[in-house]
């Protein structure tokens, strides 16, 4: 948690809280750009707004530029959805949608799960550049928030502010000479921690099965070879430069296996199963609970 004495600045975007910590406080215009930030990415790739620049692919075919920043999250997505086979995928929205998790956030079914589309089939990605060959429902909900940190850090750095925890509900990155101790939330009760982790320079991101559950075993974690919410893993928390790939990771271990990714990414992990079994990566320097 942030340093007592720290400047907090909060607010809510992109439907949830974000907390931006500071030795100083921040002026108004790096507060107003902060702002903005978060609102030019969510008018960009929220698929539960109408006038997002996304939301036009739902519609049929078409091609949408995004900003410079659209490059990176696709070489992640590229490589996750490789590496998973295809369960990490840029069009699971659909199969949200169809779960329930929709728009009008009506969390009622409107049908079975069913797996999204192939991405070769139906989606070009190019740097910054879109192109759907039908209509599509585009989500990058297992990465964005975290590209989103990644976002608000450099806007900081850039007026000057070298220490500092973004924190957008559990999703952080940290920087400068005073690390943080954050607690890691028990994934059957928000309540209470199953461990603690320091966290100095460096992103931290949580995927959890309970963050976004209705139904009956119905939650936002799903495979997309299948379309179904996963049920062997209930919680994730990864450790790595950025938050946009911790934000990635920590999704991707609902469905691949961690030396898979080791292979790729430096990263740190911590997943509990559904049985309630504990793995760690030997980099995962937090301390658990007993």
């Amino acid at each position: 948690m942030p340093h007592p004495g720290w400047n907090n600045f909060s607010f809510e975007g992109i439907g949830t809280k974000w907390e931006i910590s500071t030795p100083d406080g921040l002026a108004v215009s790096v507060q107003q750009r902060l702002l903005e930030t978060v609102e030019e990415y969510d008018l960009t790739y929220s698929r539960f707004r109408p006038d997002s620049l996304v939301s036009g692919l739902s519609h049929g075919p078409g091609s949408v530029v995004l900003p410079e920043h659209a490059a990176e999250l696709h070489d992640v997505y590229a490589t996750l959805y490789r590496l998973s086979h295809g369960a990490v995928t840029p069009l699971i929205g659909s199969s949200l949608e169809r779960l329930g998790y929709d728009a009008g956030y009506t969390l009622r079914p409107s049908g079975t799960a069913l797996a999204p589309p192939r991405w070769e089939d139906v989606l070009g990605w190019s740097g910054s550049r879109l192109t759907a060959k039908e209509a599509l429902v585009f989500d990058i909900g297992a990465a964005g928030k975290g590209q989103l940190v990644d976002l608000l850090g450099g806007v900081l750095r850039s007026a000057g502010h070298m220490d500092f925890l973004v924190d957008g509900s559990g999703d952080m990155l940290h920087a400068g000479n005073h690390p943080v101790t954050v607690a890691l939330e028990h994934p059957y009760n928000r309540r209470q921690a199953i461990g603690t982790v320091e966290l100095d320079n460096s992103a931290l991101c949580a995927s959890a099965a309970n963050r976004r559950s209705w139904g009956d075993g119905l939650h936002h974690v799903l495979d997309g070879t299948t379309g179904k919410p996963i049920q062997t893993t209930v919680a994730t928390w990864t450790m790595a430069g950025s938050a946009l790939v911790a934000d990635a990771l920590a999704t991707a271990l609902f469905m691949v296996e961690p030396a898979g990714l080791e292979d790729e990414f430096e990263f740190s992990w911590l997943r509990v199963s559904s049985t309630g079994a504990a793995t760690f990566s030997t980099g995962f320097e937090g301390r658990l609970f007993t």
